[in-house]
């Protein structure tokens, strides 16, 4: 599986467009907040860097996967969460935020997590002594695609507060739209590896998604958090950075093979976020 213009160049630029977007809903005061609420933060960074790595490792074993593919799945449980998180955040109710910030915590953090628990993945599954080096790189084109647009987008509306409340509605409508042509593009160019891979990749990758999203949903409400932050760290640990886990996979490990979890997951997520999303909505607080 290669990486095609779709994924190496429209969808950061249709990102970059959506997190201005996102940016244009937002204020300082909105960070300012995430001061007071410690908690939210440290239970998704825990959830992320601790939980779902064991999950990917359980489902890992009990299916029995591929050695190949298991380290596949574990690289993407190791990526950070990724920008359009911070999409079906928004569309969702969720603390969006929260979302921008946990984006960059954990960009920051996988360049030694990332390599750390792919390394033992590396020697587990497959004997390897090969090494994953940190990706600054893509940690940093994460930041821009994220941060940049936002950054805009919060400026025009302190600049200009009516012309960012008139957009609000328009731009969730584009988003939701960029989505959809995303998906159905995605959906047609990895037809073949859907039908190869299915029977072997469908079912443990559909339960690792919904255990990803469950697991930022509800564990965060039990301690008392929350919804609009248990909503965002939902979207955050359901929704990897898939482009990354290609991206290491393909040019660093070398291993076309290894990228298929990954792309099966970053196709699959598309849909069963937005039925997450669908349900949290429809719950009350």
């Amino acid at each position: 599986m290669q990486q095609s213009d779709l994924t190496s160049l429209f969808l950061p630029i249709a990102l970059g467009i959506i997190m201005l977007g996102l940016g244009l809903s937002l204020s300082i005061e909105d960070f300012k907040r995430l001061t007071k609420y410690p908690k939210a933060m440290t239970i998704a960074l825990f959830c992320q860097m601790v939980l779902l790595p064991l999950v990917c490792f359980g489902l890992v074993i009990v299916f029995n996967l591929n050695p190949v593919l298991a380290v596949g799945l574990m690289l993407l449980a190791a990526s950070p969460g990724g920008a359009t998180a911070n999409l079906y955040s928004h569309l969702s109710n969720g603390d969006v935020a929260l979302n921008i910030t946990l984006t960059a915590v954990n960009s920051v953090l996988t360049l030694f997590t990332l390599p750390f628990l792919v390394n033992l993945s590396l020697d587990y599954f497959l004997d390897s002594g090969q090494y994953v080096p940190i990706q600054f790189k893509k940690v940093v084109e994460v930041f821009a695609i994220v941060l940049v647009p936002v950054t805009i987008g919060m400026l025009i509306k302190s600049k200009a507060p009516s012309f960012a409340q008139r957009m609000d509605k328009p731009v969730k409508i584009l988003s939701a739209l960029v989505l959809l042509i995303i998906i159905v593009s995605v959906t047609i160019r990895e037809k073949q590896v859907l039908i190869d891979y299915s029977g072997e990749l469908g079912l443990p990758i559909l339960l690792f998604n919904v255990l990803s999203m469950a697991i930022g949903y509800y564990v965060p409400q039990f301690f008392k958090v929350e919804k609009k932050q248990a909503i965002a760290i939902g979207m955050e640990i359901g929704i990897h950075n898939g482009t990354l886990a290609i991206y290491i996979a393909l040019n660093v490990l070398n291993n076309s093979a290894m990228s298929v979890p990954p792309a099966i997951y970053s196709l699959l997520m598309f849909f069963t976020a937005a039925a997450f999303g669908f349900l949290v909505r429809q719950k009350k607080s």
